[in-house]
């Protein structure tokens, strides 16, 4: 069985996520769905702003009717205490809200935190990521931040090589950045996901857009844009070039 995989452009927590959010908790099945959320990609960025993600995920989901809880996994210690363990196995819904995406593989890669999300997602439950929390689901990440396009290891919950968020936001470089991504794909694929956009299914045979822009599926000879409503067939995935 597929992992149920939600990749999110932006928007984590806000009105404009209602429908899409409302649907994953539908998914659960049973009354007051089960969700738990992770500001491990902001980690780095102070009390003041964990704090916030943590509040607004518990407000968000409490509105939409689930039983939410925000776990303070924000270094390697967090990720290790056995407290967090309980709520990740009985989760529903586990949501990664946005960041520093290598901070966030970094800081859960080998962690118990971590290995018990995988035990969730192997279960049933479902995982949605956004942004940075998106971009972490593939099989490599860029480093954003350094001068010379850099390329880390993901958790590779899904097939695409690289997951760019924010996409339409890159229209200025566009014109740059996919032929460099091309470049690099093989016979792989990368995604390019819109803000206040979602992509559903992503680890499956084909996704579903949601949202309010488009979805690209980018390969070494093309670029496929797919709009709300419209069902994505992923490529079948072979190397990036090394």
């Amino acid at each position: 069985m597929p992992l149920s995989i939600t990749l999110l452009g932006s928007g984590e927590y806000l009105p404009i996520m209602n429908e899409i959010d409302a649907r994953l908790l539908a998914r659960a099945g049973h009354h007051t769905p089960r969700v738990v959320c992770f500001p491990t990609a902001a980690g780095q960025e102070g009390e003041g702003s964990v704090s916030r993600w943590m509040r607004m995920g518990v407000e968000h989901f409490t509105r939409l009717g689930a039983e939410v809880r925000a776990l303070p996994i924000i270094d390697r210690a967090s990720a290790s205490d056995p407290q967090w363990l309980e709520p990740i196995a009985t989760a529903d819904l586990i949501y990664f809200s946005g960041g520093d995406p290598l901070y966030l593989h970094r800081t859960l890669v080998d962690t118990p935190a971590w290995d018990a999300v995988q035990r969730a997602l192997s279960r049933g439950a479902q995982y949605a990521g956004c942004s940075a929390g998106a971009m972490v689901t593939g099989q490599q990440v860029p480093n954003v931040r350094a001068l010379r396009r850099e390329l880390h290891p993901a958790f590779g919950l899904v097939s695409a090589q690289v997951i760019m968020p924010h996409f339409d936001k890159f229209k200025v470089f566009r014109p740059m950045l996919v032929p460099q991504v091309q470049k690099e794909l093989g016979d792989g694929f990368a995604l390019g996901i819109d803000e206040d956009t979602a992509l559903l299914g992503a680890a499956e045979v084909e996704g579903e857009v949601m949202g309010a822009g488009t979805v690209s599926v980018i390969t070494a000879r093309a670029v496929t844009v797919y709009r709300a409503g419209a069902r994505v067939p992923f490529p079948s995935s072979g190397s990036p070039r090394g």
